[in-house]
């Protein structure tokens, strides 16, 4: 394993042992190298190392066990949505397939909380997402209507009222940020994404009509995702 450089934070660590357990470097069940080991190996500290480890336990990727090291866990099965963020890009490289499994899931949160959001906003979230809608279908460039898109569907998600949703929709957000450049293609040729649909059924409380909208918008949008990924 080739060493980290000099400079490198305890952050770096992480990285590079968070890559190596989602790549299958470390099968689950495998027992990491002592810490010792991988700050030898790393060319760190060992308080690095153990802030790396620490941050592995938090995403539940390893477990220490008193007498038997830190072993991999299958992640696969026994993750969390934090993980998503590590998981879509290993080596500088997207797992394409993991992307569109993320906006499947993005385009089915955000219809069914539309339907929520029709029963449950409020006033000023009603006028929020129509303002929204307004300048999306004005917005001057694909980076603005990409912060206007984050925007608009936040919003949605918040008027649907349901914390699960919300820690859902966080996680695939923070996918989302981390690759901002690659997502843009989703809010171009947005004469074909109808936000002022959508923004007028959860206004009028239209759950049926909401949910339809959303679904219009969002697959769409998954459509233009696969066609930029190639």
């Amino acid at each position: 394993m080739p060493q980290l450089p000099r400079t490198s934070l305890p952050d770096l660590v992480f990285r590079r042992l968070v890559g190596d357990v989602l790549s299958g470097r470390y099968a689950p069940q495998e027992r990491l190298p002592t810490q010792r080991a991988l700050a030898a190996e790393l060319g760190v500290n060992m308080a690095s190392v153990r802030e790396g480890v620490k941050r592995l336990e938090q995403l539940r990727l390893v477990e220490t066990r008193q007498g038997d090291g830190m072993l991999v866990r299958d992640w696969r099965a026994q993750g969390g949505l934090d993980v998503l963020v590590h998981a879509i890009a290993q080596g500088g490289t997207l797992d394409e397939a993991l992307v569109r499994e993320v906006f499947e899931a993005r385009r089915l949160l955000l219809a069914e909380a539309s339907a929520l959001a029709a029963a449950r906003r409020t006033e000023e979230q009603a006028e929020l997402l129509g303002r929204l809608a307004e300048e999306l279908g004005t917005a001057a460039g694909d980076d603005t209507a990409q912060g206007l898109d984050l925007a608009f569907m936040a919003t949605v998600i918040e008027s649907a009222g349901n914390l699960a949703f919300s820690l859902i929709a966080n996680s695939i957000r923070d996918v989302y940020l981390e690759h901002l450049e690659l997502f843009r293609a989703i809010v171009a040729r947005r004469e074909g994404l109808d936000y002022t649909a959508v923004a007028a059924a959860i206004g009028a409380g239209d759950a049926t009509g909401a949910r339809a909208a959303m679904t219009a918008v969002a697959s769409a949008q998954e459509a233009r995702l696969i066609e930029a990924l190639g």
